[in-house]
């Protein structure tokens, strides 16, 4: 059975960091997408980076250069660094992974997972300014 464990969320100031990790328990696939996805209060659930099993990266406009998404493929780890924290990056932070195989490209990002697709309980971020 696979269980993906979201750690690392907590309160921060502006301009500080947070790193983010998903332990990917059960989690076999040699053709995956990951990603890391979040909800502002409030708000519709959005993607934030993503990464494929090639090492293809992607990123939302608002986080690129300041946030990394990178895998342990030893640990069977997802990580998030986010570095340069705005009050606007507070949410429910999600680590996200597909069920089946999954072609490389932006679309996990911008469209979103599947509906049969792997979610972790989330980990929240707070980000004051």
């Amino acid at each position: 059975q696979v269980q993906l464990v979201e750690s690392g969320g907590g309160s921060v100031q502006a301009g500080g960091s947070l790193r983010l990790s998903c332990a990917a328990s059960g989690y076999t696939s040699s053709r995956y997408c990951m990603g890391w996805f979040r909800q502002p209060p409030g708000k519709e659930r959005e993607g934030v980076a993503t990464i494929h099993s090639d090492g293809s990266t992607y990123y939302a406009d608002s986080v690129k250069g300041r946030f990394t998404i990178s895998k342990d493929n030893a640990k069977n780890t997802l990580y998030l660094q986010m570095n340069s924290l705005k009050p606007e990056d507070t949410g429910m932070y999600y680590c996200a992974a597909t069920k089946y195989d999954c072609y490389s490209g932006s679309w996990y990002l911008d469209d979103g997972p599947p509906p049969d697709n792997y979610w972790g309980q989330g980990t929240q971020v707070t980000v004051s300014s």
